[in-house]
């Protein structure tokens, strides 16, 4: 992608193995249709493949993360349409991204744009986020992942209740019941996560995509099929060059320079 790219409805940048993703239609509230969700897949497909690339950051250019679905775009949405969502493709392909991604939640996180945030590994809002799931509102449901990753976080009785009644929870809440890791102030948004990323970049880089994918797998696998995942995973990774120089950088009191190999 190199240091930074321009698409219709999506800006992008990257600086030392932070990649962003910039939602780029404020005068909607960035609201989603086709082509938005095809320059995203089609980014995530280029960022998978750059070794350079550390941790991916979702935002929202304007006021809002992102709005949901264009009110246009459902208007002329067909029953067959709905049978094959693009949008819940492109949130499944974010959350078995092998990489970490990241959240950057300002204003409002509604329908889609929620769905959105919590495909992601962690979410890190300000104090003006909003989070809702208003779609019966519209005489439809939440259709990229509300009714079910959502319960995964928030439990079943909270999540009907967001659904039946539209109404929205604000950062202090979203922040108690787990939906969010931190409320930081808007003006620091930006350099918050670039901490949280940074962090996570200290980190071997295939201990994470495979605990990330053991994380994933443990919510449709009983626990002792997780249990083997894992001890799987973790063979893996003792043989790799990547282990030898955690190890070896502990002990030598440095910061370790993995490889990823």
């Amino acid at each position: 992608m190199g240091c930074s790219a321009m698409y219709k409805y999506i800006q992008t940048k990257e600086d030392n193995g932070l990649a962003w993703i910039i939602l780029n239609r404020p005068e909607i509230y960035n609201a989603f249709n086709d082509e938005m969700m095809e320059e995203i897949a089609q980014v995530l497909k280029t960022l998978e493949k750059e070794p350079g690339v550390k941790v991916i950051v979702f935002k929202g250019e304007g006021k809002a993360f992102a709005s949901g679905a264009d009110i246009e775009s459902l208007k002329k949405m067909t029953p067959y349409d709905a049978l094959f969502p693009k949008m819940q493709e492109l949130y499944q392909q974010i959350y078995n991204f092998p990489k970490p991604t990241i959240a950057a939640i300002n204003g409002y996180a509604l329908g889609g744009g929620l769905e959105l945030a919590i495909s992601c590994d962690i979410r890190i809002c300000a104090p003006n986020a909003r989070f809702g799931l208003p779609e019966c509102k519209l005489g439809v449901i939440p259709g990229a992942g509300g009714t079910q990753r959502l319960v995964r976080i928030l439990g079943e009785a909270k999540v009907k209740e967001l659904v039946f009644l539209g109404e929205f929870i604000n950062a202090e809440q979203a922040l108690n019941l787990g939906l969010v890791s931190a409320v930081v102030e808007k003006s620091e948004l930006d350099q918050q996560v670039e901490q949280y990323a940074g962090q996570i970049m200290q980190r071997g880089p295939l201990a994470l995509r495979l605990a990330k994918m053991a994380i994933n797998l443990s919510e449709d696998i009983s626990l002792n099929t997780g249990l083997f995942i894992e001890n799987l995973a973790q063979s893996f990774i003792f043989g790799t060059e990547d282990k030898k120089e955690g190890v070896n950088a502990f002990l030598e009191k440095r910061l370790a320079d993995f490889n990823g190999k």
